[in-house]
């Protein structure tokens, strides 16, 4: 079996690696524990290293049937706090001096997960932030954090209801209450474990926490000072739909009983994983319907003619767009006849599904009036150099931003192309679907 084929038959989680420094080397790592749990629920871990350039690189990463955000360093404060913040610098000096591992800022471990997160967000991609991811997925829908729980929070809440989120003395020990909301799909998971107060015991490995929570989620668990301990999108969660958004302040994958491996704490401590996953697995199966191409149909001689006619003028038309320093000798071989049976096709077929639209675009079929195309060449010519000049003078962010704009904008074209080509074909007659679509389905 190919690796084409496991890809189909596989689902895939994209999960960023944490650096950390080892013998005066950087080494990348992703928690165990999370890799387990998504092996073991039936779907394929997928690295992505936090290497510098990576977050441009993210789309061959594709097909990308869920994200799993976890551990890692404090994000960027300028990435979701646009006033100054009410802690003073001998303040933020202590809190660098007691959080050292986490208060290292990763510029290019922020980008990549944000960017991440911003296209599950934009394609409904089932995610899963644990820690630090949950806080990445706040901050991606407009949402903020505390700098520091400790001076921020603490400060105005009352000594009986004060939380140690961080105890470096008790690391996988420590554990304090949440209370879950009903309703929820935390209160769905560890039902059979609460009692009349609706609360459990967490594990706590964090010194920052959401601050003002982004609009379009709901809170699923606080903790007594009122920090929020884990939220959901419930317009984006159905897990056998393939719908999945959630972000978690604390590790149900390590609040495991002590000297044992297997044994948690609670029963519904891995549900999280197992919902997430079979949403995975979901999308998997809904974006592979979506992509399916049906078999060709098999065409008379004459029709088969027709066929190679139109489709030697579009792949001429290709060539005249990836011609590069070939260009004018094509421009000179090339007649105004040549491309004319693609432009009559095109015109006299203004109604194309999504797919098929996609696979004639990969064929060259761009052109629709074959007399102008020769000066639309040219002018998308100078355009090209001009845009090459203007962004060979941005930086590596300022193009990562255009670049995600632009992907945006195109996945929003798309849809409302493919909105506007069904609601044509819903206006023509059987007769011309019953003669056309016949060629059409060979392409």
């Amino acid at each position: 079996m190919s690796s084409s084929d496991l890809a189909v038959i596989l689902p895939r989680v994209i999960i960023v690696s944490r650096r950390s420094l080892r013998k005066n080397k950087f080494v990348d790592f992703v928690g165990e524990y999370h890799l387990d749990l998504i092996v073991g629920y039936g779907a394929v871990p997928v690295i992505v290293p936090r290497v510098a350039g990576v977050h441009t690189l993210l789309q061959s990463f594709e097909p990308i049937h869920g994200v799993l955000l976890c551990e890692g360093e404090d994000i960027d404060p300028s990435l979701y706090e646009a006033e100054e913040t009410s802690l003073s610098n001998e303040e933020l000096e202590e809190i660098r001096r007691l959080h050292v591992s986490d208060t290292a800022i990763d510029k290019e471990k922020d980008t990549i997960e944000l960017s991440l997160a911003r296209i599950c967000l934009e394609r409904n991609i089932p995610y899963l932030g644990i820690c630090r991811g949950s806080q990445v997925l706040n901050v991606a829908c407009g949402g903020t954090l505390y700098q520091d729980i400790g001076k921020e929070l603490a400060r105005c809440c009352p000594d009986e209801k004060k939380v140690v989120h961080m105890d470096y003395e008790n690391y996988d020990g420590h554990r304090h209450a949440v209370k879950i909301v009903e309703e929820t799909p935390l209160h769905q998971w560890f039902k059979d474990s609460l009692k009349d107060d609706m609360e459990i015991q967490v594990n706590s490995y964090h010194h920052q926490g959401v601050k003002r929570l982004a609009q379009r989620f709901t809170p699923m668990a606080f903790s007594p000072d009122g920090l929020i301990e884990g939220f959901y999108d419930p317009d984006a969660y159905c897990p056998e739909e393939g719908k999945f958004i959630m972000g978690l302040q604390f590790h149900p994958e390590r609040m495991r009983k002590a000297n044992s491996e297997s044994e948690f704490d609670y029963p519904g401590c891995t549900a999280a994983y197992k919902e997430f996953v079979k949403g995975v697995i979901a999308y998997q199966k809904k974006l592979n319907c979506a992509t399916k191409v049906p078999k060709s149909l098999k065409l008379d001689k004459e029709l088969e003619q027709k066929r190679n006619v139109i489709v030697r003028s579009f792949s001429l038309a290709k060539n005249l767009y990836t011609g590069g320093h070939n260009i004018r000798h094509l421009r000179e071989s090339l007649r105004e006849s040549d491309l004319k049976p693609g432009a009559e096709f095109l015109e006299s077929n203004i109604a194309l599904s999504l797919q098929q639209e996609n696979r004639l675009m990969q064929m060259g079929a761009t052109v629709r009036n074959a007399s102008s195309y020769m000066e639309r060449l040219k002018l998308n010519a100078k355009r090209e150099k001009l845009a090459r000049v203007v962004m060979g003078k941005m930086t590596i962010e300022q193009l990562s931003e255009l670049n995600m704009f632009y992907n945006m904008m195109g996945q929003i074209c798309s849809d409302m192309l493919e909105m506007k080509q069904l609601q044509n074909v819903s206006g023509i007659d059987k007769c011309k679907r019953a003669c056309g679509w016949n060629l059409l389905g060979v392409l």
